[in-house]
This record gives structure tokens, sequence and C-alpha cells, in this order.
């Protein structure tokens, strides 16, 4: 996604919307993969405890990542309508744990704004910005910036244990 400094415009899009707690959040369908019902998770010792462990997914093995847990939320039960969002970051797939998938919908560059520092709950480090629409407030997730550098290799040598077991 492009980094979207002070002033920038945001392109028109099509984005992913999911429900997280009370709040619906957004991230562009060209990082989406795709969309599964909850799997039986592999936990992963000495990983990350957002990190719900590993999945197979036709031969691949994914790390999957509680979002509820990476923002701070509290943790949920999964549900019928628990899914995880298979994305891409940086080349690696990663699962993305949601309450639910509502839908994709077309966003206009114009409707979607920086995040504002006063934001709270979510760290606006993860945000790329806030979609403004009629009805409601999409937050525009920046999946570059879900994890820092130091989780990321932490997530792939857990995922390099995992398979080697």
């Amino acid at each position: 996604m492009a980094d979207h400094g002070q002033g920038q415009a945001f392109q028109d899009g099509q984005y992913v919307v999911f429900e997280l707690g009370d709040e619906t959040y957004g991230v562009d369908i060209a990082d989406v993969r795709e969309i599964i019902t909850m799997q039986k998770v592999t936990r992963v010792p000495r990983a990350p405890e957002f990190v719900e462990g590993v999945i197979n997914l036709r031969g691949k093995i994914i790390p999957v990542i509680d979002l509820r847990l990476r923002f701070g939320l509290p943790a949920a039960e999964a549900t019928r309508s628990t899914r995880v969002v298979v994305v891409e970051m940086e080349e690696k797939s990663i699962g993305l744990v949601v309450d639910a998938v509502s839908e994709v919908l077309q966003v206009e560059g114009s409707c979607i704004e920086p995040p504002s520092p006063v934001i709270s709950g979510v760290d606006t480090a993860y945000l790329a910005g806030i979609a403004n629409l009629e009805d409601r407030l999409v937050i525009i997730l920046d999946l570059s910036k879900v994890l820092s550098a130091g989780e990321k290799e932490e997530l792939a040598a857990a995922s390099l244990e995992s398979e080697a077991v």
C-alpha cells in the first residue's frame, strides 16, 4: 500500500470489510488471498501472545494472528461468523482472525482521511486512514505496519519451527 503522508491523496479502491469488536475495518482487496472459515490451529511454542499458531492451508504452513489480541482488545471465542482472512504481508501469507467478514466495498479515495492522532483504541501506527462513508466509518489498515520487524522475524521462525516438526 502506498505511503500516505499528510496531504497525499488516497486512491479509489476495493476493500475487504470485517468486524473486530465494535469497530469496522478494511484491508485493500489486492492484499487478500482468500477468506476461510476458522481452522484447527496448531499452537507454536515461544510465539508472541497474539499468534494463535499455524494452520495447514493446502499443504502450506501459514501463521495465524488474532487481530483482537494484536490490537489489545479482549479475546473472544470463535463463532460461526469467525473468519481467517489470508493476506500477503511482504510476500508471506499470514492468516488474520477476525470476528466476521461483512463485504467487499468500493471506496472513493476522496472519502478516506488520514488517521487522527486523537483516535483511541487501536494504535494509529497500524492505520492507513479512515473511510468516512454515509452510514459509518471504516478503519483502513496498513498491513505493512500491523507487525513490527522483530515480530515478523519471530513469526517466520515460528513457522519454520512448526514445519520442521
